[in-house]
């Protein structure tokens, strides 16, 4: 079992930055960041394949989120920056090794692993 320990979520006015940590007790093929707003599904932030680094952005946050990962393949970061209010949600981390890197879209179905949940809350 890999476990996910995220953290670094939190609140901040808008335009302003925040972190996100992720870090798996193993190495990992594929580790991505989810977000659910409430009412609102589930939704593929980022992800990034550990052989190339290979990312994904969602439209809505290209060219202000970066995701990254530690040499070691265990602990992936979500730079975020000019934070808009439409950022608002719980962010899950999600991981696997059992699979390979799937590119395009992620999808929930092609994670093994989560994490607990990190609340981001951005204010107008």
């Amino acid at each position: 079992q890999v476990q996910l320990v995220e953290s670094g979520g939190g609140s901040v006015q808008a335009g302003g930055p925040l972190r996100l940590s992720c870090a798996g007790s193993r190495s990992l093929t594929s580790m991505a960041w989810f977000r659910q707003a409430p009412g609102k599904e589930r939704e593929a932030v980022a992800s990034i394949c550990s052989n190339d680094g290979t990312p994904y952005y969602a439209d809505s946050v290209k060219g202000r989120f970066t995701i990254s990962q530690d040499d070691a393949k265990k602990t992936v970061y979500l730079q975020m920056n000019n934070l808009k209010p439409d950022d608002t949600a719980v962010y899950y981390c999600a991981a696997t090794w059992l699979r390979r890197c799937s590119l395009g879209v992620p999808s929930p179905g092609n994670f093994d692993y989560w994490g607990q949940g990190t609340q981001v809350t951005v204010s107008s």
